[in-house]
C-alpha cells in the first residue's frame, strides 16, 4: 500500500491548526501558540520533504500547501492584530497583497487562460519572511526579555518592504504575461 496521500494529509492538519493558533494567540497563550506554530512549520517541512523524496507530489498538494501556509500566517497575523501585538498597517499590507495574488490569479485564468502560478523566488523569500516575523513576535511575547526592543519591528518593516515589493512583483509580471497572451490570441488566425 502506497503513501502517496500522507504529504495532503500533513498540509490539512497544518491547515486546521490555524484555528487553534488564531485562539491560543487570542488567549494570550503565546507559550503553546509558538509550539503550535514551530510544529506547524516543521510540518511544512516534512510533507515538502517526503512529497520530493518519494515522488508523492501531487497537483493538489501543489494548491494546497501554500493554501496551508497563507491561512496559518493569515490567522497568526489577525489573532496578533487583535491583540495589539502586531501593526494593523502591517496585517493590511500582507492581507491586501495576498487578496491582489488571489484576486489577479483568478482574473488570468478566467480572462486568459489556465495559470501555472508557481511561485517566485520573491514570493518564498516574503513568505519565509512573515513567518520568522511571527515566530519572533511569538518568542518576543512568551519570553519578553529574550530580544533586542527593536528587533521585533525592524523585522516588521522588513517584511512589509519585502511584502510590498513582492505584491507588485506580481502585479508586473502576471501582467506582462497577460499582455502577452491576449497579443497572441489576437494574432492567431480564426478557423
Amino acid at each position: 500500500m502506497t503513501l502517496a496521500w500522507l504529504p495532503n494529509a500533513i498540509t490539512l492538519l497544518r491547515m486546521a491548526l490555524a484555528v487553534p493558533l488564531a485562539w491560543l494567540i487570542l488567549a494570550g497563550d503565546y507559550h503553546l501558540a509558538l509550539v503550535v506554530a514551530l510544529f506547524a512549520g516543521g510540518s511544512d517541512a516534512v510533507d515538502g520533504w517526503l512529497a520530493k523524496r518519494f515522488g508523492w507530489d501531487s497537483w493538489l498538494g501543489g494548491v494546497i500547501d501554500p493554501m496551508a501556509d497563507k491561512l496559518m500566517l493569515v490567522a497568526a497575523f489577525t489573532a496578533l492584530t487583535l491583540r495589539d501585538a502586531s501593526p494593523t498597517w502591517l496585517f493590511v499590507l500582507v492581507l491586501a497583497r495576498d487578496l491582489v495574488i488571489v484576486a489577479g490569479a483568478v482574473a488570468y485564468h478566467n480572462l486568459v487562460g489556465r495559470l501555472d502560478a508557481r511561485p517566485t523566488l520573491l514570493s518564498k523569500f516574503t513568505t519565509l519572511l512573515q513567518i520568522l516575523y511571527v515566530l519572533a513576535l511569538l518568542v518576543h511575547l512568551s519570553m519578553a526579555p529574550a530580544w533586542p526592543p527593536l528587533l521585533v519591528p525592524a523585522l516588521g518593516w522588513l517584511v512589509a518592504a519585502v511584502t510590498l515589493a513582492s505584491g507588485l512583483d506580481y502585479i508586473v509580471r502576471w501582467g506582462a504575461r497577460a499582455r502577452a497572451a491576449v497579443r497572441e490570441a489576437r494574432l492567431k488566425p480564426r478557423a
